[in-house]
């Protein structure tokens, strides 16, 4: 079987920066000779935590998000800085999002070594997924808290009825998956 050539870059023809976001505008001639205007995002990886506590999955405050112009309910999460690692981040996350300190975590176990690919065909931004398992004896803040779900199957279902965030959908099915594997 022939390996089809790579697509080569003519020409980058619109740069735009942000601590956010690049989005860049090139000119490719892919593997067939054809030219094409194509426009890709570069941003930074993200990390979404599954916080487990007793026994229940503990989920944030709904946040506004301007993308979608509402407020929606998301795991704890965010962006890896790019002097960080995936699992690095994870403890500024938490004390951000749910404030609780690093000696709090009981248990962290990523769901995936290397980052699934967001958007591959736009964006270079890969998704690490975590579960961070809390001391059961550590007090969370209830305002800190947005809402609670158990995880049992009926909470797993109806968290998942709950959840607009294609991600963290993403992340709480592959930690499901992974349960189900495990299971004798």
């Amino acid at each position: 079987m022939n390996k089809p050539r790579p697509w080569q870059t003519l020409d980058r023809f619109v740069e735009i920066c942000s601590p956010w976001l690049t989005l860049i505008g090139e000119r490719l001639q892919d593997d067939q000779g054809r030219i094409l205007d194509y426009w890709r995002v570069e941003k930074a990886d993200s990390v979404v935590i599954i916080t487990i506590q007793a026994g229940k999955f503990l989920l944030p405050a709904p946040t506004y998000r301007p993308g979608v112009r509402e407020t929606t309910l998301d795991f704890p999460g965010g962006r890896v800085n790019p002097e960080q690692t995936s699992i690095a981040a994870v403890p500024g996350i938490l004390s951000r999002e749910l404030g609780v300190s690093e000696d709090a975590i009981a248990n962290l176990t990523p769901l995936n070594s290397t980052g699934w690919a967001i958007n591959s065909s736009f964006s270079n931004q890969s998704l690490y997924g975590f579960v961070a398992e809390l001391d059961p004896t550590v007090v969370v803040n209830p305002n800190r808290i947005g809402i609670t779900y158990p995880t049992t199957s009926a909470g797993i279902h109806s968290l998942l009825q709950d959840l607009t965030c294609l991600q963290c959908r993403a992340v709480l099915l592959e930690w499901q998956s992974q349960r189900i594997i495990a299971e004798p």
